[in-house]
C-alpha cells in the first residue's frame, strides 16, 4: 500500500510541475541529436544529425519556433537545414505535435524545401528542464525516394520564464 500512495505522489508531482510550463510569454530553447541508426530515407543509410531550436510562446500550449541543423553521413555530402514552424502541447500533459518547414542545402546542387510533422513528448526533469523524445517525418518534393526521412529524435529542451 506504501509503495502505490508513494507512485500516486511522484505522478501528482510530475504533473503538478509540467501544469504551468507552456504558458504565453515563456521562452524555449533546445537541441537534439538525430541519427545513430534512427533515421533514413533512400540516400543515407546511416545519418547522424544535431539541431537548434529556439521559441516562443504565442498563447498557452502553441509554441512558435525557429531551427537550424546539421546532417551527415559520412558517404554523401553534410547538408544544413534552417527551418520554422510550431509545436502544440496537448492538455498540459506534455506530449505534443508539431509542424514545420525547412530548408535543405545538402551541397552545391541540391537545395530542397521540405515540411515535417513530430509527436512527441517532454519529459520533465525539474520545472524547466526536459528530455524530449519525437517521432518526425520530413518529406521531400523535390526528390521523394532518396530525401525524405522517418526518424526518431532525442533532445534537451529548457523552458525560461
Amino acid at each position: 500500500m506504501k509503495k502505490k500512495i508513494a507512485l500516486l505522489m511522484m505522478v501528482l508531482a510530475v504533473a503538478l510541475s509540467a501544469n504551468a510550463q507552456f504558458e504565453k510569454g515563456k521562452k524555449f530553447v533546445g537541441a537534439s541529436l538525430t541519427g545513430l541508426n534512427l533515421s533514413y530515407n533512400g540516400n543515407d543509410k546511416f545519418n547522424l544529425g544535431l539541431n537548434g531550436q529556439g521559441g516562443y510562446f504565442l498563447i498557452d500550449n502553441v509554441l512558435a519556433m525557429a531551427t537550424v541543423g546539421y546532417q551527415g553521413n559520412g558517404e554523401a555530402p553534410d547538408a544544413l537545414t534552417l527551418g520554422v514552424g510550431g509545436r502544440y502541447y496537448i492538455l498540459q500533459n506534455g506530449i505534443f505535435l508539431g509542424a514545420n518547414v525547412q530548408y535543405m542545402h545538402a551541397y552545391d546542387d541540391y537545395n530542397d524545401v521540405m515540411p515535417g510533422v513530430e509527436v512527441g513528448y517532454a519529459f520533465f526533469i525539474n520545472r524547466f528542464i526536459t528530455i524530449e523524445p519525437a517521432v518526425y517525418y520530413q518529406q521531400s518534393f523535390k526528390d521523394h525516394s532518396n530525401y525524405s526521412t522517418v526518424g526518431l529524435r532525442i533532445g534537451l529542451g529548457i523552458y525560461l520564464p
